[in-house]
């Protein structure tokens, strides 16, 4: 069963773009790969540019052959690049608007500072500022 998520990242301008996935959005899934393997901007941006995802993984591009039914080991599914979708991105004016709309099951944001953070998307909006962990303590 799929544990829906999304994954954003802070800009420069205090904007945030963000990005739907379907698959292990938990934070012993997605949270810990985000941590392990997405320290860096320009790799999290790499991540956000392919648009939203099937399955998140520790790589972004392949090196083979790789599609959406036939994906290479360790590599990111994504719906644009992979299965021929339309770009689908979504736009907050700031990381709050972010964490409190709709982030499926958990969200998570690369903030402007270089660190991932999360929220439980089964809070309530506005609870969910005052519940905002650290995917380093996963």
């Amino acid at each position: 069963m799929a544990t829906r998520s999304k994954i954003a990242i802070e800009n420069a301008d205090g904007t945030v773009t963000a990005v739907y996935c379907h698959w292990d959005g938990y934070p012993e899934g997605n949270g810990m790969i985000l941590a392990e393997h997405y320290r860096h901007r320009e790799k999290v941006q790499q991540l956000i540019d392919l648009g939203s995802i099937s399955s998140l993984q520790e790589f972004v591009f392949p090196e083979g052959e790789h599609s959406f039914d036939k994906p290479e080991d360790g590599v990111t599914v994504a719906y644009h690049r992979d299965r021929g979708e339309d770009m689908m991105q979504e736009h907050y004016d700031s990381a709050e608007d972010y964490l409190t709309s709709d982030v499926e099951e958990w969200g998570y944001l690369f903030t402007s500072e270089g660190s991932w953070v999360y929220v439980n998307g089964s809070y309530s909006p506005l609870d969910r500022l005052s519940h905002i962990y650290n995917c380093s303590e996963i």
